[in-house]
């Protein structure tokens, strides 16, 4: 399968709906699966951090979450097929768990959040099976504290419950250390990296609006609603400039 390399970090070069069947490929198999989730601003952090490019590269998926990634391969004339969000695959994740069988473990956000969206799915959602959550406030690899009790408690009971898959939210880039540091302990088929996604699930963040979302300005949104973001979402211009002012920036590769 195609992907476009981008500053070293490599992204699937997928639709939805291929993204869609890839994850329903993964589940099918009986072994242990990850996937990233980078937008603009991951990527261009990873450029200059060997360790995380190495984790999204070693990924089972990693899709392309952020307008500024599809805007960079069309600059160079590799154009990525569309934008993938983390939010949208991790919504028809649930609804692939719902119609599956497959259970489901939230890990990440503070703790009365992810117990609401633990809440929140089991009444809106019955038949999806919600195994378990904790919260990500525990001393673990993400911070600097492998291997800490904390930390084998979290993996005891992942271990323990078996869910088939974990949406972690410990955000960018703990998720990706996290994963990194325990994929070979983990009892589970399939982890995704989805930031905010249990935020939103709890009703605490709220997601753009259709129009922004269509019009490829979620980010913008975003700063309206956060103004303090703007150091983050100024990423995007330093980003295209960089694409610009390299020719080799962006790369196809055949997988």
């Amino acid at each position: 399968m195609k992907k476009i390399s981008i500053f070293g970090a490599d992204v699937l070069n997928i639709d939805f709906s291929e993204a869609v069947e890839m994850v329903k490929n993964l589940l099918k198999e009986d072994k242990f699966h990850y996937v990233v989730t980078p937008n603009t601003e991951i990527v261009y952090d990873a450029k200059d951090n060997p360790k995380i490019l190495n984790i999204i590269n070693s990924a089972d998926m990693s899709i392309a979450d952020g307008i500024g990634l599809i805007y960079g391969s069309r600059i160079r004339k590799k154009p990525l097929k569309e934008r993938v969000t983390g939010f949208d695959l991790s919504m028809e994740i649930l609804n692939i768990c719902e119609r599956e069988g497959y259970s489901l473990y939230l890990l990440g956000t503070k703790p009365h959040i992810v117990k609401s969206a633990y809440e929140n799915l089991r009444a809106q959602r019955p038949e999806l099976k919600v195994v378990g959550y904790n919260d990500g406030f525990f001393k673990g690899a993400h911070i600097g504290y492998e291997g800490h009790e904390e930390e084998q408690r979290v993996i005891e009971e992942i271990d323990r419950l078996k869910p088939d898959v974990v949406f972690l939210g410990l955000g960018y880039p703990k998720q990706e250390i996290w994963i990194d540091t325990h994929k070979d302990k983990l009892n589970t088929r399939l982890i995704i990296g989805n930031g905010g996604v249990i935020d939103i699930i709890a009703g605490e963040v709220k997601r753009a609006p259709d129009i922004f979302i269509k019009l490829n300005l979620e980010w913008f949104y975003r700063l309206m609603s956060n103004p303090s973001r703007i150091k983050r979402q100024l990423a995007i211009p330093k980003f295209l400039i960089s694409v610009l002012l390299d020719k080799n920036s962006v790369k196809v590769k055949e997988d």
